[in-house]
């Protein structure tokens, strides 16, 4: 079950919080609970991901996507995602997450996520976004215009620039055993 609960405390914990520029990292805290755990009682590698949605939402209202998203009848849906799990994460532990845009190209946006443990990096995820209507998908540039900013990326590192080859590389549909 999506946790809509923690959702909306995220939203509530940062309703004040300064708006954020399109680069400035989203920190967050967030506490495992024995429902985001597997049965070897450590963090589940699904709710990893969706514990990195409580940080992607309320970045995004932070940056001003939500009111631009709202006149414009749009919306953000995840495309794609490499994750590594590197630190095993047990029950009642706090973990600082840090999500930041990294950039976009002429159909996608890339985000990069972490968790921390104190200085350790627990995981660490790089999201491929599309920006989303009725129509169909609309082009980043388009939406960070609209957000008032420039609308090319800067450079993005060489390892998420290969990310991007290599995936780009993956047949589709996969083949069906």
């Amino acid at each position: 079950m999506y946790p809509y609960i923690r959702l909306a405390k995220e939203l509530w914990k940062f309703r004040r919080a300064p708006a954020l520029g399109l680069f400035d990292p989203h920190i967050s805290s967030h506490r495992i609970w024995p429902w985001d755990l597997d049965p070897w009682r450590e963090l589940n590698n699904g709710r990893t991901l969706t514990l990195f949605d409580l940080g992607r939402v309320p970045m995004s209202v932070r940056m001003g996507f939500e009111k631009v998203a709202k006149a414009n009848g749009w919306g953000i849906t995840v495309a794609g995602n490499t994750t590594r799990y590197r630190k095993r994460v047990t029950v009642f532990e706090k973990l600082t997450q840090v999500s930041r845009v990294v950039g976009w190209d002429d159909r996608f946006g890339y985000i990069e996520q972490s968790f921390w443990r104190g200085d350790e990096c627990t995981s660490h995820m790089l999201l491929r976004y599309a920006f989303i209507s009725k129509a169909g998908m609309v082009m980043p540039a388009e939406v960070i215009a609209a957000l008032g900013h420039p609308v090319q990326s800067p450079a993005m590192p060489s390892w998420i620039t290969a990310w991007i080859t290599a995936d780009a590389m993956r047949p589709w549909p996969p083949q069906r055993a």
